[in-house]
């Protein structure tokens, strides 16, 4: 489903196509949601001291002050996005050997989770409908259900 917002459009794309190629993992930062939207770029992972955090450390901090944009989104949206992933993939934040995290990460049923939840958050934050959101499918089925259902 194509949107009016680039950003948002591209970034879905990129998540789509990592999901259905196998190269959305959680765990590595070229690989992740935000990895795979930067282009398999880790350099956000500098943004903050810890993975899964979204409290920006000194460099990220400099290129939000300096309204820098990465594939059009802010040092801290990516972090948000980041954390959504790893939240809805089953990780316990941030990620620490000690904390609680999915027995296969990359089970597609847990890189699914993950994958709505992002796509979820980035249509919100871009004040989108939701592209995920499979009600409104089954809601038009049942209207045209019932307009063509003969009358008893």
């Amino acid at each position: 489903m194509k949107t009016l917002n680039t950003r948002l459009d591209n970034a879905i794309k990129k998540l789509y196509t990592a999901f259905h190629n196998n190269t959305l993992h959680p765990e590595c930062c070229k690989q992740c949601a935000v990895g795979n939207i930067l282009d398999n770029s880790d350099s956000w992972k500098h943004f903050s001291d810890e993975h899964g955090s979204t409290k920006l450390n000194y460099v990220g901090r400099v290129n939000e002050a300096f309204g820098k944009r990465f594939n059009g989104y802010t040092p801290s949206e990516l972090l948000q996005i980041e954390v959504t992933f790893l939240k809805a993939c089953g990780y316990q934040l941030p990620i620490h050997y000690k904390n609680t995290k999915p027995d296969t990460p990359t089970d597609k049923d847990v890189l699914f989770n993950g994958l709505q939840a992002v796509i979820e958050f980035l249509c919100k934050l871009d004040n989108n409908l939701n592209v995920m959101d499979y009600t409104k499918i089954f809601d038009k089925i049942k209207c045209d259900f019932i307009e063509k259902s003969p009358v008893k």
